[in-house]
C-alpha cells in the first residue's frame, strides 16, 4: 500500500475546537441587578456571580444622578460568539429602562481546565468523545 492511500483511508475526526469563552463583567444599581440577571438568563448563560459593592462618587454628582453608590458587579461566562449581541442588548437596557444606568464589558480567558467545567461555563451538553 502506497502513502497516498493510506492518507486518503484515514477516518475523519469528527472533533472540532470547543467555542472560547469570554468574562463578562456588568456593573449595575444594585435595585436592577434582578432585571439585568434575567436578561443574561436570555442568553443561555449558566453561571453568574454576583459581589455587591459601593461606588466611590462624592455627593457633589447629585445632581447629574449619579450619587447611587450602591452597585452589583455581574461575573457570567459567554460564548464568544454572542459577545457582540450581549453588549448591544445590555447597552440597549442601560438606556431605555429607568435608573438602568450600567458599565458592561469583557475580557478574555485563556484557559479553562476540564471538559466538564468548559461544558458547565458555556452550558453546553455536546457529547463528550468517549
Amino acid at each position: 500500500m502506497d502513502i497516498k492511500e493510506k492518507k486518503k483511508t484515514k477516518p475523519k475526526s469528527n472533533l472540532k475546537a470547543p467555542e472560547k469563552l469570554k468574562l463578562l463583567v456588568t456593573i449595575v444599581n444594585r435595585n436592577k441587578v434582578d432585571f439585568f440577571v434575567d436578561v443574561l438568563i436570555g442568553y443561555e448563560v449558566n453561571m453568574q456571580m454576583i459581589v455587591y459593592g459601593n461606588g466611590t462618587a462624592p455627593k457633589d454628582l447629585d445632581l447629574l444622578g449619579l450619587n447611587y453608590s450602591e452597585k452589583a458587579i455581574i461575573f457570567s461566562f459567554i460564548k464568544e460568539s454572542q459577545k457582540n449581541q450581549i453588549l448591544e442588548t445590555l447597552n440597549d437596557r442601560f438606556y431605555r429602562i429607568r435608573s438602568g444606568k450600567g458599565i458592561a464589558y469583557v475580557m478574555p480567558i485563556n484557559s479553562i481546565i476540564g471538559v466538564y467545567l468548559y461544558q458547565f461555563l458555556s452550558n453546553s451538553t455536546e457529547s463528550v468523545r468517549r
